[in-house]
């Protein structure tokens, strides 16, 4: 089997309860792959702590010291969207490294998915927007260290632009960070990615899905990447509260689609990690999500 799926019950269970929404996901994600028969409670990926070496080849030292000992002041927590708790630092942890686990399943090929992550608000020294670490980067990192990929693309979907993650792999050329956003969407204050395509406010699925395929192609014909890493959040579908943008359902299936044949045709591993979604009911940001999961399984289980 070459699809993998990673999930920890501290995704949700760990998370304080005034933000269980719309952490719950994670959970109903879970059980979903579960009744839809994708997935076999004993097939999940479940993530330990990860090994703090790979951490430190990203994020500063002090700043995840100050992580680890709970020393992050009250403005840096308020900025980051969470007060501090080691439960939360612990779950964080797990998170990265069920990222870095699925990056291991698929060096030989397929698709792997992070029920959890996507957090790419996370930057060098610094987490916000309920981003403490950055789960891609880190991964990208570790692979880049072991010498197994050369030239790996983060395809950042999700409706806020990837500010840590393009931050961070400033100086990597052998990283490309694409950030297809909402252009006057949080954050106010953009970082400059590889490619940065900053959307209109309202834009629908045919504009969408037209600049996607033209912007993506370009750069996976340009930059050749032999690993991929997909942040597909959902919070560009039209029913998101924070989102700002047109897409429906069937716009959000037909985006994941088209990133996940575009990396099968090429033969590219690719590593998902589910990002924002903040629609008012629950079951519309399951469901958007679980498009990835069952074209995925689609394509790769076999």
């Amino acid at each position: 089997m070459s699809f993998f799926v990673a999930y920890h019950p501290s995704y949700i269970h760990a998370v304080p309860e005034n933000h269980r929404f719309p952490m719950e996901k994670y959970g109903l994600i879970y059980q979903q792959l579960q009744y839809e028969g994708l997935m076999e409670p004993d097939e999940f990926l479940v993530p330990d702590s990860i090994d703090l070496k790979h951490v430190k080849q990203v994020h500063a030292e002090n700043y995840l010291d100050k992580l680890l000992n709970l020393n992050c002041s009250p403005r840096e927590q308020r900025v980051s969207g969470f007060v501090h708790n080691p439960d939360l630092i612990n779950r964080e942890l797990r998170i990265m490294e069920g990222t870095r686990m699925c990056a291991e399943a698929v060096i030989n090929g397929g698709m792997a998915l992070n029920i959890a992550g996507g957090t790419h608000h996370a930057f060098t020294d610094r987490g916000e927007g309920f981003c403490l670490l950055n789960d891609q980067a880190i991964a990208a990192k570790w692979l880049l260290s072991e010498g197994l990929f050369r030239r790996i693309l983060i395809v950042d979907l999700d409706v806020h632009q990837g500010n840590g993650t393009a931050e961070i792999f400033t100086q990597t050329p052998e990283v490309f960070t694409f950030s297809m956003h909402g252009g006057a969407n949080y954050p106010i204050h953009k970082e400059q990615s590889d490619r940065d395509i900053d959307l209109e406010t309202y834009t629908t699925d045919k504009t969408y899905l037209e600049t996607l395929k033209t912007e993506l192609n370009q750069v996976l014909e340009g930059f050749q990447p032999d690993f991929l890493f997909y942040q597909c959040g959902v919070d560009i579908l039209e029913s998101d509260k924070l989102g700002k943008l047109k897409v429906t359902q069937n716009g959000i299936r037909q985006r994941d689609a088209f990133v996940l044949n575009s990396a099968k045709e090429r033969n590219i591993p690719i590593v998902c990690s589910m990002g924002g979604g903040y629609s008012k009911e629950v079951r519309d940001i399951v469901n958007a999500h679980m498009h990835v999961f069952r074209l995925g399984h689609q394509l790769f289980s076999r």
